[in-house]
C-alpha cells in the first residue's frame, strides 16, 4: 500500500512538473509572440512615418529640406506631449544654456501654458515686467503683433527675449477687464535678488522669496539666524514666486521640518522615482510659521507650501497656487541640440499631486487693501499731551526729529496696503500667543 502511495505520489509530481513546464512554455511563446508583434507594430509606425515624410518632401507647395522636415516633426511630436516638453533646436539649445549660466535681456516674466492659453505665471520683483504692471495669471494674446495662439512656450520666450534697452508690445486679457490691454515694456538686464528679509513689530520676521536659485536656502537660513534672538514667528512670503531648483525647495522645507518625507517624484523609469526626506541636523528654527501664497506661486514654491502645509509646520494664507508639479529633463540628442522632456510628477507628503491641480491655503484671502475709516472729531487725553509737548518744545526752543524710515521694516501702513499680509500677521500673532500659554 506504501508503495503504492509513494507511485501515486510520484506520478502527480511528475505530472505537475510536466504541467508546469507545459505552460512555462505557452507563457514563453505567448511572451515572444507579443515581442513580434510589438516589434511589428514599430516598424510599421516608422515605415508609416517615414513614408508621410517622403510624400510632403515630394508634393508639398514650397519646397522644403529633409532636415526641416524632421525638425518639424519633431517640434509637433514633443509639443503634443505636454505643456512643458520642447524640442530644442541648436538657437534654442543656446538660449537655454545662456538662460541658465548668467544674464540676459527681458522682461522678468515667467510663462506657461494654462488651458492651452500662454499665461503668466508671475512676474519677477524689479524687473521691467513688475514695473510694468504685468500680473500673475494675465493671458498673453499678443507679442508685438504676433498672436500667441499655436505658440510654443519656448517661441514665447525667445520672442519676449532681446537686447537691453528696446522695447516691445504685450497684449493681455485680464480678469475682471472688459477688453485687452496693450503694455509697452523695455527690455532691462534680468538680474534677481531671490531672498529680501525685514521684520514685522519687535518679534516677527518676514522672509519673501521670489524665486529659488542656487543660493535660496543658504540666504534663508543667515536670514533666520542673525534675527534669532528676538524671533517668536515668521512668515514665508511665497507670492509669484515661479519656481526653481528642487534641491532649493527641499533644502528650504528642511529648515523648518526635522523628520519625514518632503516631496516625492514617479516616473515610468525606477531611476526617476525618488523621495526626499527632512533631516532633523538640517532644522534651525521651531517657531510658528504662516505661509503665504498666490496664483503666482508655482512648481518649486508649491512643493514648499504644500509640504509645511502637510506636516501642519505651518498656516497657508492667500490664493490656490499656479498647479504646475511636473518634472522637466534636458538631454542632448546631439552637441548642439537636445529634449526637455518631463519625466516624472512631484507627490507631497500626503500623496496629494500638484499638477493642473495646485495647493489650497488654509484661510483663502483676495489681494487688496484694507479700508479704514477714522473718526476726525474723536480728540483723546493722548492727543491733548501731545499737543501741550508741542507748545513747550516750541518755548525751549526744540524741534521734535523724526525718525528716519528703515528699508528693513514693514509698517502698519505697508500691511493696510496689503491685506493678504495683515491676514498673515494677525495669524501669526494668535500662533505665537498659543504657543506662549501652553
Amino acid at each position: 500500500m506504501k508503495n503504492k502511495k509513494y507511485m501515486t505520489l510520484g506520478f502527480a509530481s511528475v505530472s505537475l512538473a510536466f504541467s508546469l513546464l507545459f505552460s512555462s512554455s505557452l507563457v514563453a511563446k505567448e511572451d515572444v509572440a507579443d515581442e513580434k508583434k510589438e516589434q511589428l507594430t514599430r516598424l510599421e509606425a516608422l515605415a508609416k512615418f517615414t513614408k508621410v515624410i517622403s510624400i510632403v518632401e515630394q508634393y508639398n507647395v514650397d519646397q522644403i529640406s529633409i532636415e526641416d522636415l524632421i525638425d518639424k516633426a519633431l517640434e509637433g511630436m514633443m509639443s503634443n506631449l505636454d505643456a512643458h516638453s520642447n524640442y530644442l533646436t541648436a538657437k534654442d539649445y543656446k538660449r537655454l544654456q545662456v538662460q541658465t549660466n548668467g544674464e540676459f535681456g527681458g522682461l522678468g516674466i515667467t510663462v506657461g501654458m494654462r488651458d492651452g492659453a500662454l499665461t503668466v505665471i508671475a512676474p519677477i520683483e524689479g524687473t521691467p515686467a513688475d514695473k510694468a504692471g504685468l500680473k500673475a495669471k494675465d493671458i498673453i494674446l499678443k507679442i508685438n503683433d504676433e498672436s500667441t495662439i499655436g505658440m510654443s512656450i519656448d517661441d514665447a520666450v525667445s520672442k519676449m527675449r532681446g537686447k537691453v534697452g528696446t522695447p516691445i508690445d504685450i497684449t493681455i486679457v485680464r480678469e475682471g477687464e472688459p477688453k485687452p490691454i496693450k503694455v509697452h515694456i523695455v527690455r532691462g538686464v534680468i538680474t534677481i535678488q531671490s531672498v529680501y528679509a525685514k521684520h514685522i513689530g519687535d518679534d516677527m520676521l518676514y522672509i519673501r522669496v521670489t524665486s529659488f536659485d542656487k543660493k535660496v536656502v543658504q540666504d534663508v537660513k543667515k536670514a533666520i539666524l542673525e534675527n534669532a534672538k528676538n524671533t517668536k514667528g515668521i512668515i514665508l512670503d511665497l507670492r509669484n514666486n515661479p519656481g526653481g531648483l528642487l534641491d532649493q525647495a527641499v533644502g528650504l522645507v528642511d529648515l523648518f521640518v526635522n523628520k519625514g518625507e518632503i516631496v516625492s517624484q514617479k516616473g515610468r523609469l525606477k531611476e526617476d522615482q525618488k523621495v526626499y526626506e527632512a533631516s532633523s541636523s538640517k532644522t534651525i528654527t521651531k517657531v510658528p510659521m504662516v505661509v503665504v501664497v498666490n496664483g503666482g506661486s508655482a512648481s518649486a514654491s508649491e512643493i514648499v507650501s504644500g509640504a509645511l502645509q502637510d506636516h501642519k509646520r505651518a498656516v497657508l494664507v492667500g490664493e490656490k497656487t499656479f498647479g504646475k508639479g511636473s518634472v522637466q529633463v534636458v538631454l542632448p540628442i546631439t552637441e548642439k541640440e537636445a529634449l526637455k522632456l518631463t519625466i516624472a510628477r512631484y507627490y507631497l507628503p500626503s500623496g496629494r499631486t500638484i499638477q493642473a491641480i495646485g495647493v489650497t491655503p488654509d484661510i483663502n484671502v483676495l489681494p487688496g487693501e484694507l479700508k479704514t475709516h477714522k473718526n476726525e472729531f474723536a480728540i483723546k487725553e493722548a492727543d491733548l499731551k501731545k499737543h501741550l509737548k508741542e507748545e513747550l518744545a516750541k518755548v525751549d526752543g526744540k524741534k521734535e526729529v523724526k525718525k528716519e524710515k528703515k528699508k528693513d521694516i514693514i509698517t502698519s501702513q505697508m500691511l493696510e496696503k496689503d491685506i493678504q499680509l495683515k491676514s498673515a500677521v494677525d495669524i501669526l500673532k494668535a500662533l505665537i500667543i498659543t504657543k506662549g500659554t501652553k
